[in-house]
């Protein structure tokens, strides 16, 4: 993952509701998961190996934040959970066909959060954090962004 998609999606981290965050944490998935499909291609099994790991470590982060009282929890936990052995068998096999069903399986999975996003109005999960504004200031070819509001809000309140 590039240093600028990681402050992307920093930024976006900081700034996301509940809902949100499942839609960042499917979109890293598949970015890692992309990743690891370029290093199979090349031939690279250290970077193969690697991005499965980040790709397993999105997937064990979204099983351990289901709530399981709620029925869809349990189908979703064993989507990831055949994830997961996917992924192992795709490492273990180099079969190509297992990254593309993942991939696929968190494509959907992401559009549909990104739906029940739009129509989740809650606050961000975390405060007291810096305002964005993207496009207040740009050049030619490049954007910039200003950070508002850096005074006594920002921070741990005691």
């Amino acid at each position: 993952m590039t240093q600028e998609c990681k402050k992307e999606f920093t930024l976006r981290i900081a700034q996301a509701n509940p809902t949100g965050l499942v839609v960042i944490l499917y979109e890293m998935a598949l970015c890692y998961l992309q990743e690891g499909k370029e290093a199979r291609s090349l031939g690279d099994g250290a970077a193969f190996r690697e991005a499965n790991r980040k790709t397993r470590g999105c997937l064990n982060e979204l099983l351990s934040s289901l709530h399981l009282e709620y029925e869809v929890a349990a189908n979703l936990c064993r989507l990831y959970r055949y994830c997961l052995q996917r992924l192992a068998y795709s490492e273990a096999l180099g079969d190509k066909a297992a990254l593309e069903e993942v991939e696929r399986i968190l494509r959907r999975l992401q559009e549909a959060y990104a739906q029940v996003a739009a129509q989740d109005k809650s606050a961000p999960v975390m405060r007291n954090t810096q305002a964005v504004y993207a496009g207040l200031t740009y050049g030619k070819n490049t954007l910039t962004e200003n950070m508002a509001d850096q005074g006594a809000n920002r921070g741990i309140r005691i």
